[in-house]
Protein backbone atom coordinates (compact mmCIF):
# COMPACT_ATOMS: atom_id res chain seq x y z
CA UNK A 1 0.00 0.00 0.00
CA UNK A 2 1.45 3.34 -1.07
CA UNK A 3 -0.39 5.35 1.59
CA UNK A 4 1.74 7.42 3.97
CA UNK A 5 0.38 6.70 7.44
CA UNK A 6 0.95 9.03 10.42
CA UNK A 7 3.69 7.80 12.75
CA UNK A 8 1.17 7.57 15.62
CA UNK A 9 -0.53 4.71 13.75
CA UNK A 10 2.65 2.60 13.91
CA UNK A 11 3.46 0.22 16.74
CA UNK A 12 6.61 1.39 18.63
CA UNK A 13 7.84 -2.22 18.67
CA UNK A 14 7.15 -3.55 15.15
CA UNK A 15 6.96 -0.14 13.41
CA UNK A 16 4.01 -1.58 11.46
CA UNK A 17 0.51 -0.09 11.25
CA UNK A 18 -1.45 -1.30 14.28
CA UNK A 19 -4.43 -3.54 13.59
CA UNK A 20 -5.41 -3.98 17.25
CA UNK A 21 -3.97 -1.08 19.30
CA UNK A 22 -3.96 -1.61 23.07
CA UNK A 23 -2.87 0.61 25.95
CA UNK A 24 -0.37 -0.58 28.56
CA UNK A 25 -0.64 0.69 32.16
CA UNK A 26 2.29 3.02 31.38
CA UNK A 27 -0.10 4.94 29.11
CA UNK A 28 1.63 3.94 25.84
CA UNK A 29 -0.10 2.17 22.95
CA UNK A 30 1.20 -0.90 21.08
CA UNK A 31 -0.20 -3.41 18.63
CA UNK A 32 -1.63 -6.28 20.66
CA UNK A 33 0.42 -9.00 18.96
CA UNK A 34 3.71 -7.10 19.43
CA UNK A 35 3.27 -6.24 23.12
CA UNK A 36 1.95 -9.72 23.84
CA UNK A 37 5.13 -11.24 22.39
CA UNK A 38 7.16 -8.81 24.57
CA UNK A 39 5.26 -9.93 27.67
CA UNK A 40 5.34 -13.64 26.73
CA UNK A 41 9.13 -13.44 26.52
CA UNK A 42 9.21 -12.57 30.23
CA UNK A 43 9.53 -8.76 30.15
CA UNK A 44 7.70 -6.90 32.91
CA UNK A 45 8.61 -3.34 31.96
CA UNK A 46 7.14 -0.91 29.43
CA UNK A 47 9.29 -1.01 26.26
CA UNK A 48 9.28 2.81 26.11
CA UNK A 49 9.37 4.11 29.69
CA UNK A 50 11.05 1.05 31.24
CA UNK A 51 8.61 1.40 34.17
CA UNK A 52 7.76 -1.79 36.03
CA UNK A 53 4.52 -3.54 35.12
CA UNK A 54 2.28 -5.83 37.21
CA UNK A 55 2.81 -9.58 36.98
CA UNK A 56 -0.27 -9.85 34.76
CA UNK A 57 -0.45 -6.53 32.85
CA UNK A 58 -3.79 -5.43 31.41
CA UNK A 59 -4.00 -4.62 27.70
CA UNK A 60 -6.75 -2.03 27.29
CA UNK A 61 -8.21 -1.63 23.77
CA UNK A 62 -7.52 1.82 22.32
CA UNK A 63 -10.82 2.21 20.48
CA UNK A 64 -10.24 5.84 19.58
CA UNK A 65 -6.96 5.10 17.77
CA UNK A 66 -8.36 1.97 16.14
CA UNK A 67 -11.23 4.02 14.76
CA UNK A 68 -8.84 6.69 13.45
CA UNK A 69 -6.72 4.04 11.67
CA UNK A 70 -9.80 2.36 10.18
CA UNK A 71 -11.20 5.66 8.91
CA UNK A 72 -7.82 6.65 7.46
CA UNK A 73 -7.57 3.33 5.59
CA UNK A 74 -11.16 3.63 4.40
CA UNK A 75 -10.63 7.14 3.01
CA UNK A 76 -7.31 6.14 1.42
CA UNK A 77 -8.59 2.98 -0.25
CA UNK A 78 -10.73 2.52 -3.37
CA UNK A 79 -14.47 2.44 -2.71
CA UNK A 80 -15.71 -1.03 -1.86
CA UNK A 81 -19.27 -2.30 -2.31
CA UNK A 82 -21.35 -1.99 0.86
CA UNK A 83 -21.54 -5.10 3.05
CA UNK A 84 -24.66 -7.24 2.72
CA UNK A 85 -27.51 -6.10 4.95
CA UNK A 86 -28.49 -8.15 7.97
CA UNK A 87 -31.27 -10.69 7.59
CA UNK A 88 -34.58 -9.03 8.46
CA UNK A 89 -35.11 -11.16 11.57
CA UNK A 90 -31.56 -11.18 12.98
CA UNK A 91 -31.40 -10.59 16.72
CA UNK A 92 -29.69 -7.50 18.13
CA UNK A 93 -27.76 -7.62 21.39
CA UNK A 94 -29.65 -5.64 24.08
CA UNK A 95 -26.53 -3.59 24.83
CA UNK A 96 -26.18 -2.70 21.17
CA UNK A 97 -29.82 -1.59 21.09
CA UNK A 98 -29.21 0.85 23.94
CA UNK A 99 -26.01 2.15 22.32
CA UNK A 100 -27.75 2.57 18.95
CA UNK A 101 -30.39 4.69 20.63
CA UNK A 102 -27.65 7.02 21.87
CA UNK A 103 -25.80 7.29 18.56
CA UNK A 104 -28.77 7.69 16.25
CA UNK A 105 -29.42 11.36 15.33
CA UNK A 106 -33.09 10.53 14.94
CA UNK A 107 -33.51 9.17 18.48
CA UNK A 108 -35.74 11.45 20.57
CA UNK A 109 -34.40 12.90 23.80
CA UNK A 110 -36.68 10.68 25.89
CA UNK A 111 -35.27 7.56 24.21
CA UNK A 112 -31.68 8.63 24.85
CA UNK A 113 -32.45 9.44 28.48
CA UNK A 114 -34.06 6.04 28.93
CA UNK A 115 -31.05 4.29 27.37
CA UNK A 116 -28.62 6.17 29.63
CA UNK A 117 -30.76 5.38 32.68
CA UNK A 118 -30.79 1.67 31.86
CA UNK A 119 -27.06 1.56 31.10
CA UNK A 120 -26.27 3.42 34.33
CA UNK A 121 -28.38 1.00 36.36
CA UNK A 122 -26.89 -2.06 34.65
CA UNK A 123 -23.27 -0.92 34.97
CA UNK A 124 -23.47 0.19 38.60
CA UNK A 125 -22.89 -3.31 40.00
CA UNK A 126 -21.72 -5.29 36.96
CA UNK A 127 -17.98 -5.00 36.19
CA UNK A 128 -18.31 -7.38 33.23
CA UNK A 129 -20.90 -5.13 31.60
CA UNK A 130 -18.76 -2.05 32.31
CA UNK A 131 -15.87 -3.66 30.50
CA UNK A 132 -18.09 -4.80 27.61
CA UNK A 133 -19.47 -1.30 27.18
CA UNK A 134 -16.00 0.29 27.24
CA UNK A 135 -14.56 -2.26 24.81
CA UNK A 136 -17.50 -1.79 22.45
CA UNK A 137 -16.21 1.69 21.63
CA UNK A 138 -19.47 3.18 22.84
CA UNK A 139 -17.71 5.64 25.12
CA UNK A 140 -16.24 7.72 22.29
CA UNK A 141 -19.13 7.07 19.91
CA UNK A 142 -22.05 7.82 22.18
CA UNK A 143 -21.56 8.55 25.86
CA UNK A 144 -19.06 11.39 25.34
CA UNK A 145 -21.38 12.97 22.78
CA UNK A 146 -24.12 12.97 25.41
CA UNK A 147 -21.72 14.53 27.94
CA UNK A 148 -21.20 17.30 25.39
CA UNK A 149 -24.94 17.79 24.93
CA UNK A 150 -26.64 21.11 25.58
CA UNK A 151 -29.53 19.14 27.10
CA UNK A 152 -28.80 19.25 30.84
CA UNK A 153 -30.60 15.98 31.82
CA UNK A 154 -28.73 14.12 29.06
CA UNK A 155 -25.42 15.59 30.17
CA UNK A 156 -25.93 14.70 33.83
CA UNK A 157 -27.01 11.11 33.13
CA UNK A 158 -24.08 10.58 30.74
CA UNK A 159 -21.65 11.80 33.40
CA UNK A 160 -23.09 9.35 35.93
CA UNK A 161 -22.65 6.51 33.43
CA UNK A 162 -19.09 7.67 32.76
CA UNK A 163 -18.41 7.60 36.50
CA UNK A 164 -19.62 3.98 36.66
CA UNK A 165 -17.33 3.03 33.77
CA UNK A 166 -14.36 4.61 35.55
CA UNK A 167 -14.74 2.37 38.61
CA UNK A 168 -12.51 -0.37 37.17
CA UNK A 169 -8.75 0.12 36.94
CA UNK A 170 -8.67 -1.65 33.57
CA UNK A 171 -10.97 1.03 32.15
CA UNK A 172 -9.30 4.12 33.62
CA UNK A 173 -6.36 4.47 31.20
CA UNK A 174 -8.59 3.57 28.24
CA UNK A 175 -11.14 6.23 29.15
CA UNK A 176 -8.42 8.88 29.31
CA UNK A 177 -7.10 7.74 25.92
CA UNK A 178 -10.59 8.15 24.45
CA UNK A 179 -10.76 11.82 25.40
CA UNK A 180 -12.69 11.78 28.66
CA UNK A 181 -10.50 14.42 30.35
CA UNK A 182 -11.22 17.10 27.76
CA UNK A 183 -14.97 16.59 28.01
CA UNK A 184 -14.93 16.56 31.81
CA UNK A 185 -12.82 19.73 32.01
CA UNK A 186 -15.36 21.47 29.75
CA UNK A 187 -18.08 20.44 32.22
CA UNK A 188 -16.02 21.72 35.17
CA UNK A 189 -15.80 25.11 33.49
CA UNK A 190 -19.41 25.58 32.40
CA UNK A 191 -21.65 22.75 33.63
CA UNK A 192 -24.40 22.78 36.25
CA UNK A 193 -23.58 22.39 39.94
CA UNK A 194 -24.47 18.68 39.87
CA UNK A 195 -22.57 18.11 36.62
CA UNK A 196 -19.46 19.81 38.01
CA UNK A 197 -19.62 17.74 41.18
CA UNK A 198 -19.87 14.50 39.18
CA UNK A 199 -17.09 15.68 36.87
CA UNK A 200 -14.81 16.22 39.89
CA UNK A 201 -15.63 12.71 41.12
CA UNK A 202 -14.71 11.28 37.70
CA UNK A 203 -11.34 13.07 37.90
CA UNK A 204 -10.78 11.53 41.36
CA UNK A 205 -11.67 8.08 40.06
CA UNK A 206 -9.40 8.31 37.00
CA UNK A 207 -6.52 9.62 39.13
CA UNK A 208 -6.33 6.31 41.01
CA UNK A 209 -4.05 5.15 38.16
CA UNK A 210 -0.64 6.80 38.53
CA UNK A 211 -0.09 7.60 34.85
CA UNK A 212 -3.45 9.40 34.70
CA UNK A 213 -2.44 11.87 37.42
CA UNK A 214 0.26 13.34 35.18
CA UNK A 215 -2.07 13.33 32.17
CA UNK A 216 -4.81 15.16 34.05
CA UNK A 217 -2.38 17.72 35.48
CA UNK A 218 -0.91 18.38 32.03
CA UNK A 219 -4.32 18.90 30.43
CA UNK A 220 -4.99 22.59 29.67
CA UNK A 221 -7.16 24.23 32.35
CA UNK A 222 -7.81 21.01 34.33
CA UNK A 223 -6.26 22.18 37.62
CA UNK A 224 -7.40 25.75 37.00
CA UNK A 225 -11.01 24.51 36.62
CA UNK A 226 -10.87 22.60 39.91
CA UNK A 227 -9.45 25.64 41.72
CA UNK A 228 -12.18 27.81 40.19
CA UNK A 229 -14.82 25.50 41.67
CA UNK A 230 -13.14 25.78 45.07
CA UNK A 231 -13.26 29.57 44.73
CA UNK A 232 -16.88 30.04 43.67
CA UNK A 233 -18.65 26.68 43.95
CA UNK A 234 -21.17 25.55 46.51
CA UNK A 235 -21.74 22.53 48.73
CA UNK A 236 -20.98 19.15 47.19
CA UNK A 237 -19.07 20.49 44.18
CA UNK A 238 -16.53 22.24 46.45
CA UNK A 239 -15.98 19.06 48.46
CA UNK A 240 -15.57 16.97 45.30
CA UNK A 241 -13.19 19.53 43.76
CA UNK A 242 -11.01 19.43 46.88
CA UNK A 243 -11.02 15.63 46.75
CA UNK A 244 -10.00 15.68 43.07
CA UNK A 245 -7.14 18.07 43.84
CA UNK A 246 -6.04 15.80 46.67
CA UNK A 247 -5.98 12.83 44.26
CA UNK A 248 -3.92 14.55 41.57
CA UNK A 249 -1.59 16.32 44.02
CA UNK A 250 -0.29 12.96 45.21
CA UNK A 251 1.72 13.35 41.97
CA UNK A 252 4.58 15.75 42.74
CA UNK A 253 4.49 17.44 39.34
CA UNK A 254 0.97 18.75 39.89
CA UNK A 255 1.65 20.57 43.16
CA UNK A 256 3.39 23.64 41.78
CA UNK A 257 0.70 24.03 39.11
CA UNK A 258 -1.96 23.95 41.82
CA UNK A 259 -0.13 26.65 43.78
CA UNK A 260 0.30 28.80 40.66
CA UNK A 261 -3.46 28.60 40.04
CA UNK A 262 -4.04 30.35 43.38
CA UNK A 263 -5.29 27.35 45.33
CA UNK A 264 -3.51 28.02 48.65
CA UNK A 265 -5.51 31.03 49.96
CA UNK A 266 -8.76 29.34 48.92
CA UNK A 267 -7.83 26.07 50.62
CA UNK A 268 -6.92 27.91 53.84
CA UNK A 269 -10.26 29.72 53.74
CA UNK A 270 -12.41 26.62 53.19
CA UNK A 271 -10.29 24.70 55.69
CA UNK A 272 -11.22 27.37 58.23
CA UNK A 273 -14.89 26.83 57.39
CA UNK A 274 -14.64 23.16 58.29
CA UNK A 275 -13.78 21.28 55.07
CA UNK A 276 -11.03 18.93 56.24
CA UNK A 277 -10.20 17.71 52.76
CA UNK A 278 -8.66 21.16 52.22
CA UNK A 279 -6.01 20.61 54.90
CA UNK A 280 -5.14 17.26 53.30
CA UNK A 281 -4.36 19.11 50.05
CA UNK A 282 -2.37 21.72 51.99
CA UNK A 283 -0.29 18.92 53.50
CA UNK A 284 0.94 18.14 49.95
CA UNK A 285 1.40 21.75 48.85
CA UNK A 286 3.43 22.64 51.97
CA UNK A 287 6.16 20.32 50.69
CA UNK A 288 6.91 22.90 47.96
CA UNK A 289 8.84 26.03 48.83
CA UNK A 290 6.28 28.08 46.86
CA UNK A 291 3.49 26.51 48.87
CA UNK A 292 5.13 27.32 52.20
CA UNK A 293 5.74 30.92 51.16
CA UNK A 294 2.11 31.32 50.10
CA UNK A 295 0.83 29.96 53.42
CA UNK A 296 3.15 32.18 55.46
CA UNK A 297 1.79 35.25 53.65
CA UNK A 298 -1.80 34.44 54.64
CA UNK A 299 -2.91 36.11 57.87
CA UNK A 300 -4.38 33.59 60.26
CA UNK A 301 -3.09 30.50 58.45
CA UNK A 302 -1.46 29.16 61.64
CA UNK A 303 -4.70 29.72 63.58
CA UNK A 304 -6.69 27.73 61.01
CA UNK A 305 -4.25 24.82 61.28
CA UNK A 306 -4.39 24.93 65.09
CA UNK A 307 -8.20 24.73 64.94
CA UNK A 308 -7.91 21.62 62.76
CA UNK A 309 -5.50 20.11 65.30
CA UNK A 310 -7.90 20.93 68.14
CA UNK A 311 -11.15 19.83 66.53
CA UNK A 312 -10.33 17.71 63.50
CA UNK A 313 -10.85 14.03 62.72
CA UNK A 314 -8.28 11.24 62.64
CA UNK A 315 -7.61 12.21 58.99
CA UNK A 316 -7.43 15.97 59.45
CA UNK A 317 -5.37 16.17 62.65
CA UNK A 318 -2.17 14.54 61.31
CA UNK A 319 -2.37 16.69 58.16
CA UNK A 320 -2.78 19.83 60.28
CA UNK A 321 0.15 18.81 62.49
CA UNK A 322 2.37 18.01 59.51
CA UNK A 323 1.52 21.24 57.67
CA UNK A 324 2.05 23.43 60.73
CA UNK A 325 5.33 21.67 61.51
CA UNK A 326 6.63 22.32 57.99
CA UNK A 327 5.72 26.00 58.30
CA UNK A 328 7.30 26.29 61.77
CA UNK A 329 10.51 24.76 60.44
CA UNK A 330 10.51 27.40 57.71
CA UNK A 331 9.33 30.55 59.50
CA UNK A 332 10.12 32.02 62.92
CA UNK A 333 6.96 34.13 62.60
CA UNK A 334 4.75 31.06 62.26
CA UNK A 335 6.66 29.41 65.10
CA UNK A 336 5.81 32.34 67.41
CA UNK A 337 2.15 32.32 66.32
CA UNK A 338 1.90 28.59 66.95
CA UNK A 339 3.39 28.89 70.44
CA UNK A 340 1.02 31.73 71.35
CA UNK A 341 -1.98 29.67 70.18
CA UNK A 342 -1.30 27.04 72.85
CA UNK A 343 -0.73 24.28 70.30
CA UNK A 344 2.30 22.98 72.23
CA UNK A 345 0.06 21.95 75.14
CA UNK A 346 -2.34 20.24 72.71
CA UNK A 347 0.55 18.36 71.09
CA UNK A 348 1.85 17.14 74.46
CA UNK A 349 -1.48 15.36 74.91
CA UNK A 350 -1.54 14.05 71.34
CA UNK A 351 1.85 12.33 71.70
CA UNK A 352 -0.06 9.78 73.82
CA UNK A 353 -2.70 9.26 71.12
CA UNK A 354 -3.46 5.71 69.96
CA UNK A 355 -3.29 6.81 66.33
CA UNK A 356 0.34 6.27 65.32
CA UNK A 357 0.23 8.95 62.62
CA UNK A 358 -1.14 11.57 65.02
CA UNK A 359 1.38 10.59 67.70
CA UNK A 360 4.34 10.81 65.31
CA UNK A 361 3.35 14.18 63.82
CA UNK A 362 2.57 15.62 67.25
CA UNK A 363 6.00 14.54 68.51
CA UNK A 364 7.67 16.19 65.51
CA UNK A 365 5.83 19.46 66.12
CA UNK A 366 6.73 19.41 69.85
CA UNK A 367 10.36 18.94 68.88
CA UNK A 368 10.19 21.81 66.37
CA UNK A 369 8.45 24.23 68.75
CA UNK A 370 10.92 23.39 71.49
CA UNK A 371 13.96 24.21 69.34
CA UNK A 372 12.38 26.00 66.36
CA UNK A 373 15.24 25.42 63.96
CA UNK A 374 14.65 27.03 60.60
CA UNK A 375 15.07 24.99 57.44
CA UNK A 376 15.51 26.66 54.05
Amino acid sequence: MGTNFPDDFKCPISLEIMSDPVILSSGHTFDRSSIQRWLDSGHRTCPITKLSLPEHPSLIPNHALRSLISNFILLSSPKLPPPPSKPPHSKTHPLQTLISSLTSPSSPLTSKLDSLTQLTRLTKLDPFLRRELTESGAVSAAVLNCVNSSELPLQEKALTLLLNLSLDDDNKVGLVAEGVIGRVVAILRSGSNDSRATGCTIITSLAVVEVNKATIGAYPNAIEALVSILRSGKGREVKEAATALYAICTFVGNRRKTIECGAVPILVRICGSGLERAVEVLSFLVKCKEGREEMIRINGCAEVLVQVIKNGSSRGIPCGLFTLNCLCCYSEKICDEARKSGVLEICLKLVEDENEKIMRNASNLVHTLSGCRLVE
